[in-house]
């Protein structure tokens, strides 16, 4: 390699080194809040990839007997009606566990003013009102009043996929609670450590979240997604992960770091799901 070769490429190493609950109103309608003022998320010193959209995540409890009527409402009209109004389907699932009956879901928008402008057409068209109507006609559909969560990537999270990616796999959504000013010590184990740990042990990344800065626990909360082929092969891999050597070493050095856990007492939550049958993501 001559010298003018040499130096063009270490120009170009250089600068990719470089690159490297509820809140706000209930709708009468559909008795899903609507956000509060639109505010940043979390800030991150570097980013692997930058995804600017903001998510949402939100948790329908379905009254018993009413599971079905709610998927004929989300597969009939509520899925195409989102589209026609800009709101992004990214995901719908069920817990595998049959006693859960809260269907989760993910959507996608672009921005938080996005977001208010299509839900502010979605429930005022006609057709979605009509089939809201027709679908509560026997009773209601919610137990209660949904849960709604606007999230945004972590600087770590991988580029969230869609389509079939499981391949038939289960789902897990898992939500860790730190203790006060904790969240950038659990972020720094997941960046440095434990994502890379996850992979080498079968558990699959799907996305990392943060809460946005005006949502409930938004500075003491990680959420995120994995997948793996079974609940039996999840066990497995967390046994694996969980004896690992090098994952033993970075959580002691983390908490001796930090002066203790990383999360509180009974801050580890976990859900297995499985997509519904209109899930764009499987």
């Amino acid at each position: 390699m001559n010298r003018r070769t040499f130096f063009h490429a270490s120009l170009v190493a250089t600068a990719a080194g470089l690159a490297g609950c509820q809140t706000g109103t209930l709708d009468p309608l559909t008795r899903s809040y609507s956000s509060a003022a639109p505010g940043p998320a979390h800030s991150m010193s570097t980013s692997r990839h930058h995804d600017s959209h903001v998510y949402e995540l939100r948790v329908y409890t379905i009254n018993p007997g009413k599971a079905e009527a709610l998927h004929n409402r989300f597969r009939t009209a509520t899925l195409r009606l989102f589209k026609k109004h800009g709101v992004e389907s990214v995901g719908y699932w069920m817990p595998t566990d049959p006693a859960d009956q809260r269907l989760h879901f993910l959507l996608r928008y672009p921005s938080r003013e996005a977001r208010e402008t299509s839900w502010k057409a979605f429930m005022a068209d006609p057709e979605w009102q009509a089939a809201y109507k027709a679908s509560e006609a026997a009773g209601p559909i919610l137990a209660k009043g949904p849960e709604s969560f606007f999230l945004q990537t972590t600087d770590y999270s991988p580029a969230a996929k869609l389509g079939n990616v499981t391949k038939g796999g289960v789902w897990e959504l898992r939500t860790y609670t730190t203790p006060t000013g904790g969240l950038g010590n659990i972020d720094a184990r997941f960046r440095d450590h434990t994502i890379k740990l996850f992979r080498n042990h079968g558990i699959q990344n799907w996305a990392y979240f943060h809460r946005m800065a005006d949502q409930p626990e938004s500075g003491t909360t990680l959420q995120y997604f994995v997948y793996h082929p079974s609940q039996e092969a999840a066990k497995n891999n967390f046994a694996s992960f969980g004896q690992d050597p090098r994952w033993t070493a970075a959580r002691k050095a983390s908490e001796a770091a930090a002066g203790g856990s990383l999360t509180v007492a009974g801050g580890v939550k976990s859900t297995f799901l499985r997509p519904t049958d209109y899930s764009p993501l499987r």
